[in-house]
């Protein structure tokens, strides 16, 4: 007669050993970013708490550096954050591939300037029981880079309101009208109207008379 197997204390129905109860994440998107490379530069954090719900924006300038230490430093505040509340799982999102890929190990860090802070990063994320870093598209960061981007302004002593009118006008919803000539086979806007990646515009045709 084969022997019976032993049953775990608080085993499942059919003797199987219990699961772990996973924390529940919280989620904290971060961006960092600089006007000129290295120039003025800041960082923006959003944090959500399991439910998804916002309970923290932080943003802070931080003087002149690089956009990679900027995003160091948005990383920085969110693992401080998550250390300083007693969160047990932080999920990060940042669009940032280059401090994703280093922090998960797949990129070396070479930049002397980096080094310091990835180092600290490290041993942050350390010490947060279920840690994650993911790659997201700028699309899905706006929030945070909101954020970065009013640090920057309120340094330089521009309010919200001043900040949006002196955004370039081709990034506000209002329509405008630029003038651009027509050169073998491509239109030269004849101003600098700073369109974003995927912009869609409407062309109305009027050819110049020649004298």
């Amino acid at each position: 007669m084969a022997p019976k197997k032993p049953v775990h204390r608080g085993a499942g129905l059919f003797g199987e050993p219990p699961s772990e109860t996973k924390p529940a994440a919280w989620r904290a998107n971060i961006d960092g970013g600089s006007r000129g490379n290295p120039g003025p530069a800041s960082y923006g954090v959003v944090i959500r708490d399991p439910r998804g719900e916002i309970v923290a924006r932080l943003k802070k300038y931080i003087g002149r550096t690089t956009n990679n230490v900027a995003e160091y430093y948005g990383l920085i505040a969110a693992l401080d954050y998550a250390q300083s509340h007693s969160i047990k799982a932080l999920r990060i999102e940042s669009d940032s591939e280059l401090m994703v890929k280093q922090m998960r190990g797949q990129y070396k860090v070479k930049s002397p300037d980096l080094q310091p802070l990835y180092e600290r990063a490290k041993k942050m994320a350390a010490t947060i029981a279920s840690f994650r870093i993911d790659h997201v598209y700028r699309e899905q960061n706006r929030e945070a880079d909101a954020l970065a981007n009013e640090a920057m302004d309120e340094a330089n002593g521009k309010s919200p309101a001043s900040a949006a009118s002196s955004e370039p006008r081709a990034a506000r919803s209002e329509t405008i009208k630029v003038l651009a000539r027509f050169r073998s086979g491509i239109l030269y806007p004849l101003e600098d109207i700073n369109l974003p990646d995927g912009a869609e515009v409407e062309i109305l045709l009027r050819p110049t008379s020649k004298s």
